[in-house]
């Protein structure tokens, strides 16, 4: 299916899936090291307050970092499926044409730059 805007080459979606693939993978990697240094700090034995204190803040820590990782993976993967479905580099909110320096920062970004600071601003 082409893309809606009728800008969008095959080359450039294909360097576009590139980096979301290659980034995505970085992120699974990152998240499988947080768990398992999660589980390293679960599993330490504190011997006072401040080891308990100080393993209780890190896996917190830990744990917080894997929840925007998440996010992010979540927002890869409706990216990736966009692109599948010929819908890449259109906004979903006013199905506009993205810019390619915003794609470019962040390709998995669903919206034009208007559009996202509308969605911020409703959401502050």
């Amino acid at each position: 299916m082409p893309n809606k805007a009728g800008s969008m080459k095959k080359k450039e979606l294909a360097v576009y899936k590139k980096t979301l693939v290659a980034r995505r993978n970085e992120i699974v990697r990152k998240l499988s090291e947080f768990r398992n240094e999660s589980k390293e700090v679960e599993t330490d034995i504190a011997q006072d307050v401040a080891d308990k204190a100080e393993s209780s803040y890190t896996k917190e820590f830990l744990l917080s970092l894997s929840d925007a990782e998440r996010d992010l993976l979540f927002q890869m993967d409706a990216a990736l499926r966009r692109i599948d479905r010929g819908e890449f580099g259109n906004c979903q909110m006013c199905q506009k044409e993205i810019s390619k320096k915003r794609l470019n920062a962040l390709p998995w970004t669903p919206f034009c730059i208007g559009c996202q600071e509308k969605a911020e601003s409703e959401t502050t």
